[in-house]
């Protein structure tokens, strides 16, 4: 418990920072776990603030790193008190989040979801002392 407390006190001190370090977990996740033919749904992960971005791209990004560093550099603009929207809109990221893909038979998303908390303590941890 006391462990937990000073985790809670050392987020108070930069919840930006945590929020931005969490945002950028789980956009590297989603990346990271989307299946892969031509790079195209890798690509088309966007991040936006407030809203859902609903944007397409036939740009691909097969290893994902591009997409990543997108997501990263979008982040660092974030303002506290902003919802954060991870998309991909492509017509076939649906069929793919419920399996119809043999590389990611379980998702992406709902994959991702289950580690929130451990990205949370994780971006709490690496906080500077």
């Amino acid at each position: 418990a006391l462990r937990l407390h000073e985790l809670i006190e050392k987020a108070k001190e930069a919840p930006e920072q945590v929020v931005r370090k969490v945002g950028l977990d789980i956009a590297e996740m989603l990346v990271d776990k989307s299946p892969v033919d031509t790079g195209r749904f890798k690509a088309n992960w966007n991040c936006a603030f407030g809203r859902i971005d609903t944007l397409t791209t036939p740009s691909t990004d097969k290893g994902g790193e591009k997409t990543k560093n997108r997501i990263r550099i979008q982040l660092n603009g974030w303002q506290g008190g902003q919802d954060i929207f991870l998309t991909n809109s492509l017509p076939y990221a649906i069929p793919l989040e419920y399996g119809s893909s043999k590389q990611a038979p379980l998702g992406m998303v709902r994959i991702t979801v289950t580690q929130f908390q451990t990205f949370i303590d994780k971006a709490i941890r690496e906080l500077p002392k």
